[in-house]
């Protein structure tokens, strides 16, 4: 088989902890370019794996005919303007989470997706998961009734990433804890119980602790390399929503930083047969219900897989094959919409009706 050759563009973290390694493994796919606007990162990656060239802008990878998909890895605020610049010149597209920073963004970039039929496929690596494909098994058969009620907590002590730069600037990234952390959160739950239609949201999103960046006091930055205490801070580092569908109420609480010192990442499934604590990240979740007359509490446990290299070789088959994955641009509309719903609501201080 011909190997199917790839350009990745944006050559920061997730492209080097994720996609990177995922292209890497697949052995009908041979990575051509490193895209980085700036160019140490993209040389880096040259020098590092040994395959591949390094260029500045993103179309010299668009323009060579030989390249087939691309992986967009850069900051929100480029999402939309090179996946559809990718789309038009005919490559397929895998764009990291989030799909945009507004849902106004990524309504742009599904309708260029149904006009060129180009793939167009959303970095949200949990609906390649094992426990969570799992349980959306689980929940499609039944198993747990009727569930009504889903709760999401992702909330860090003070962890907020890159404080000052691209992550923490609103017209970088769209948003804080919500669009960066709350996505997976959102789109777990939104994938788990069918992708039910969003019928009102009702939020509040703080930008607190973070705000006073010269004497915010940390506990981890993840993102420290791009911290910069003369740069920018405008994006929520908590929020808390309640989520009306026709399916399931959801309600969360999220945080990059918050003065408790106990962190939670874990979403609960309450339903009529049985309840679901799924723990963030993990290869297994407890299933509680009643079994003869008693109370029980199962430990159900899936194959821990690399949910990233499932992910890219999905991405490579499906384009391919033609076929329409979970994380497509169609079904992960939903959760943008979720957020985009949730800071409306913040910002206008009311419930917004979808």
């Amino acid at each position: 088989m011909e190997k199917m050759k790839v350009g990745v563009i944006g050559c920061g973290r997730i492209a080097n902890a994720a996609h990177i390694p995922g292209y890497l493994k697949c052995e009908d796919v041979e990575i051509k370019y490193f895209c980085d606007i700036i160019p140490e990162k993209a040389q880096y990656c040259v020098d590092n794996y040994h395959v591949g060239t390094a260029v500045t802008d993103y179309h010299t990878v668009l323009d060579d005919p030989e390249i087939t998909a691309v992986s967009v890895c850069t900051p929100n605020l480029a999402h939309r303007f090179i996946s559809i610049d990718a789309m038009r010149a005919g490559k397929h597209v895998l764009c990291e989470k989030p799909a945009a920073r507004t849902y106004a963004e990524a309504l742009e970039m599904q309708k260029v997706q149904h006009e060129t039929g180009m793939t167009l496929n959303i970095g949200v690596v949990n609906r390649f998961k094992e426990a969570v494909i799992g349980l959306k098994k689980m929940v499609d058969a039944g198993e747990l009734g009727e569930v009504y009620h889903v709760y999401a907590a992702f909330r860090r002590y003070r962890g907020i990433p890159g404080l000052g730069g691209a992550f923490t600037t609103y017209a970088i990234s769209g948003g804080g804890a919500l669009i960066d952390c709350g996505v997976h959160f959102l789109d777990i739950v939104m994938y788990v119980t069918g992708d039910p239609t969003p019928v009102t949201a009702s939020g509040r999103a703080f930008s607190k602790l973070g705000v006073d960046m010269k004497n915010y006091v940390y506990e981890s930055m993840w993102a420290e390399d791009t911290k910069d205490l003369n740069g920018t801070y405008d994006v929520d580092d908590f929020v808390t929503a309640f989520i009306r569908t026709a399916g399931p109420t959801i309600t969360i609480n999220g945080s990059w930083a918050q003065n408790i010192g106990v962190g939670e990442s874990y979403i609960d499934f309450l339903g009529t047969k049985a309840g679901v604590r799924m723990k963030y990240g993990h290869n297994d979740f407890h299933l509680y219900g009643v079994r003869d007359g008693k109370l029980t509490d199962d430990i159900m446990t899936f194959e821990d897989n690399n949910a990233f290299d499932t992910e890219i070789r999905r991405y490579v088959d499906c384009v391919r094959s033609g076929e329409k994955l979970a994380s497509h641009i169609d079904y992960n509309i939903l959760t943008s919409r979720l957020m985009q719903g949730i800071y409306d609501s913040s910002m206008q201080d009311r419930e917004i009706v979808f």
